[in-house]
């Protein structure tokens, strides 16, 4: 039996435990104290609903708890306002108060979308997010970020509101089909890129450890992840500052999610190209040491990262798509950039003009890592 390991995230009355280990999931002392008559809405997908939601299901039934199921089509395509409708309409049905919950099991699609639900449904009603993939149990479970996709751009419609209890069972990602579990470790290696040179480190001596999905390799590497996350959101846990920080890749990355509609990438592996793409951006500003953008390459291939592109994408259409981002203002867009590994800054008045001049031909890659080796 392997030990379960607690991350706090401090946020006075708001704080909430994040449960890290094997056997979490169903064990009933991990959920008593957090459900109660009232009621729960257990929302999934249908790609994670079969594998796990009847162990949830029981597990409410020992424990004398009323709840409804909300199963959904699996995709980031779906993370829409109408595919939230769904959610609402079934807490309806339910029917849920004030003081039922919601419980989010899935990747980080449905823990967004779930937790929207829950924020908006009569000002806001308990989630408990139970992450079943590696990117939702290292970044999208933790932080209180909800939210859905417009065709604009992603996340444009959302809000914050923190979970009451994150439950992330490692044993969840055995299912997970390769790219899946791949994609996650782009957010893994995010916080050893913005603060933790050592994890960095670690990552890349580790490579076949990560990719063999080792136990103890998997729960120090979901832990380390969390704890970071956990100490960023407990500082600033409406985006005010630090937890911008966390951005770092995103925006690039949103903006490739954003023109191919969602469908080419899976959020990790846009997220991956993101951050090589903000490091080579900041090396041609200076920010950046030269040299970064080859070590960062080096790490993603060795854990088989695609860095290709469509060669339809254009340096125009990318910054347009980034000029829509959350984290645009007048004076011109804020990047998270870094000063070196484990080390990023807030870099803000970056302009149209001057970000197109960072894609050369070379930079909308093909075969990307093999610019940088």
């Amino acid at each position: 039996m392997h030990a379960v390991e607690t991350v706090t995230v401090e946020l006075g009355a708001a704080s909430y435990e994040v449960l890290i280990g094997s056997n979490v999931l169903a064990n009933p002392d991990y959920w008593r104290r957090h459900l109660d008559a009232n009621g729960v809405l257990l929302v999934s997908n249908n790609t994670v609903a079969p594998l796990y939601l009847q162990r949830l299901t029981e597990l409410l039934e020992q424990l004398r708890i009323p709840y409804a199921e909300c199963v959904l089509p699996d995709g980031e395509q779906y993370k829409t306002p109408a595919t939230w409708q769904q959610i609402i309409t079934q807490l309806l049905k339910l029917p849920a108060n004030r003081n039922s919950a919601v419980i989010a099991l899935g990747g980080g699609v449905i823990g967004d979308m779930a937790g929207f639900a829950a924020a908006c449904y009569m000002r806001g009603i308990r989630v408990i997010q139970v992450p079943t993939t590696l990117l939702a149990q290292v970044d999208a479970s933790v932080g209180g970020k909800t939210g859905v996709n417009l065709p604009a751009g992603k996340n444009l419609l959302g809000a914050f509101h923190q979970p009451a209890l994150v439950l992330a069972d490692i044993d969840t990602l055995r299912t997970l089909g390769k790219r899946e579990y791949r994609a996650g470790i782009a957010e893994v290696i995010k916080y050893g890129l913005i603060m933790d040179a050592d994890f960095f480190a670690w990552l890349e001596a580790n490579q076949g450890a990560v990719l063999a999905q080792q136990r103890e390799t998997v729960q120090y590497m979901v832990a380390t992840s969390v704890r970071h996350k956990a100490a960023v959101v407990s500082a600033d846990d409406r985006e005010q500052g630090q937890r911008a920080l966390l951005n770092f890749g995103h925006t690039f990355g949103h903006a490739l999610e954003t023109l191919t509609e969602y469908s080419h990438w899976l959020h990790g592996e846009a997220v991956a190209i993101g951050m090589l793409m903000a490091c080579a951006y900041g090396e041609r500003t200076g920010i950046t040491p030269a040299g970064t953008a080859a070590r960062l390459a080096r790490l993603l291939a060795g854990m088989q990262f695609d860095l290709s592109v469509p060669a339809g994408l254009r340096a125009d259409d990318i910054v347009a798509a980034m000029r829509i981002d959350k984290k645009a203002s007048s004076a011109g867009l804020n990047l998270i950039l870094l000063q070196k590994i484990g080390q990023a800054t807030i870099s803000s008045g970056h302009q149209s003009a001057e970000l197109r001049q960072s894609f050369p031909t070379q930079l909308l890659f093909k075969d990307q890592h093999d610019n940088y080796q």
